[in-house]
């Protein structure tokens, strides 16, 4: 069963997401959380493990950006999807560069296209909670690759010696 977590400071909004939610998933419903608060929110997913994330960028006490923000680091494998009333090319960008978001949604969404991104959302989490975690060297080769691009792509001959 999936864990979603809904933030956004209008309850209305929250029901019509929740209802969607449910529709999509006749057969087993996810477990679905909603929270108005996105501090609310950032404390319950310290205790809890969710799937998925879907939250509103314009939020009186926190952004939703700084929200998916503060996630990355508690929960990076949570996927985040960003909804918003706003179209602004600079909220879409930070929504998408600064917090990561898997995908940036306007209100009001489609039903179709809301159900195509969770669904999408929800495979890649199972394919990042499939993934084993990198061994410490498998992550200083990526370290030393993003300094130095190139640096570990050794060319050998037959023999293999290297080639310089």
């Amino acid at each position: 069963m999936s864990k979603i977590l809904l933030v956004d400071d209008e309850a209305n909004v929250l029901s019509a997401l929740q209802r969607a939610l449910l529709q999509m998933f006749r057969g087993a419903p996810p477990q679905i959380e909603s929270y108005t608060n996105p501090y609310d929110a950032l404390e319950r997913i310290c205790y809890c493990d969710f799937d998925l994330i879907i939250c509103d960028y314009n939020m009186p006490q926190m952004s939703g950006g700084e929200l998916l923000q503060a996630l990355k680091d508690v929960a990076p494998n949570t996927v985040r999807i960003m909804l918003s009333a706003s179209t602004e090319y600079g909220t879409v960008l930070s929504a998408i560069n600064q917090a990561q978001a898997f995908r940036f949604m306007s209100k009001p969404w489609d039903a179709a296209e809301l159900e195509q991104n969770v669904r999408q959302a929800l495979a890649l989490r199972a394919e990042l909670v499939a993934a084993p975690p990198p061994t410490p060297q498998e992550l200083e080769a990526q370290r030393l690759e993003a300094e130095e691009p190139g640096l570990l792509d050794v060319k050998r001959d037959d023999d293999g010696a290297v080639i310089l």
